[in-house]
This record gives C-alpha cells, sequence and structure tokens, in this order.
C-alpha cells in the first residue's frame, strides 16, 4: 500500500479498495475505488488537493493514469496515458506543479531510461531527457534549487550506487 499525507492530516492510501483515514479523528472511511486496480504503482498530491495515480500492473505493465478528488472522493482516468508503462517508478512534483515520472520497469526486459512530464493544465503526458543510467526501485527527491535528485534503484542485475540530478528547465539529467 502505498501512503501519502494530505493536507489537514489526512492520508490517501491508495490500494484496490482505497481508505481515507482521517488521522485527526482517527477512523478510516471507505472512498472511491480506482477505474483500475493496480500494484507497483505512485501517488502524488498536486498543488490543487487531488492525487495523481500512475503506472503500475494488473495482469500487465499500465500506462493509465487516474486522478483522487478528496472533495468528492472519486477517481477518474486522465485524458492522457503514460508513453511508456511502467511499475516501480518514481513521481515527483515539481515547483511548477508538473510532475516528472522516472524510470521503472515494464515488460520484465530490465529497467527503463525514460522519463515523462505530467502536466495537469492539460492533464497530459510528454517526454522529457531520458536518464544517464536505467533504473527501477530508485528513489527521487527535490533539492532546495528546484533539482531532483535520483538515487540508487536497481539496473536489473543489482543495486546501484550511482545518482542523478534532473534539471526541470533544461529536461536534462547530470
Amino acid at each position: 500500500m502505498r501512503n501519502l499525507l494530505l493536507r489537514r492530516k489526512t492520508m490517501l492510501c491508495v490500494s484496490l479498495a482505497a481508505l481515507l483515514v482521517v488521522a485527526a479523528a482517527g477512523a478510516a472511511q471507505a472512498t472511491g475505488s480506482m477505474a483500475t486496480a493496480r500494484t507497483a504503482h505512485t501517488a502524488t498530491g498536486l498543488a490543487d488537493g487531488t492525487v495523481l495515480v500512475v503506472g503500475g500492473y494488473n495482469a500487465g505493465y499500465l500506462a493509465s493514469a487516474e486522478i483522487y478528488n478528496p472533495v468528492t472522493g472519486a477517481f477518474s482516468p486522465t485524458t492522457g496515458n503514460l508513453a511508456t508503462a511502467r511499475d516501480d517508478h518514481t513521481a515527483t512534483l515539481l515547483a511548477d506543479g508538473t510532475v516528472l515520472v522516472v524510470g521503472g520497469s515494464n515488460d520484465g526486459t530490465g529497467p527503463l531510461a525514460s522519463a515523462e512530464i505530467y502536466n495537469p493544465t492539460t492533464d497530459s503526458f510528454s517526454l522529457t531527457g531520458g536518464l544517464t543510467t536505467a533504473r527501477g526501485s530508485h528513489t527521487a527527491t527535490v533539492l532546495t534549487d528546484g533539482t531532483v535528485l535520483v538515487v540508487g534503484g536497481s539496473n536489473g542485475t543489482g543495486p546501484l550506487a550511482s545518482a542523478e540530478i534532473y534539471n526541470p528547465t533544461t529536461g536534462t539529467w547530470q
């Protein structure tokens, strides 16, 4: 189960039977279900309070994404899909409100080097610069200058010690 801390001490647990946990009240309340059941996906809080659920696996790798609206308790599919289906990736909110989706895996041939940007204004995904080293099961963290540090993970044959930095202004990695 993937957890994401939301505003007002509300936690969204995204799973097949999604639950809305209100920490202040200490009670769990049922909420809407995703349009597509999935595992090994990401859930990223957006600037407007909604949550972007991306990719994952369900009898195949998923290119689909959904938006969870905590006001209505409903999930709705995004208009656009990922260019590359993936699981075990990261999805990181950038300063401009877009989301960087990085790496992961699909089809069992090894990790992905591709990266995509989700734009909530257009509700669509577009490709951006690819990683230098393909990786899945890594971490991604926004740094104070707005760049994104991607660390570790697996290259399909073992763990990685390497790290890369994404520059959202140029769409490139270093």
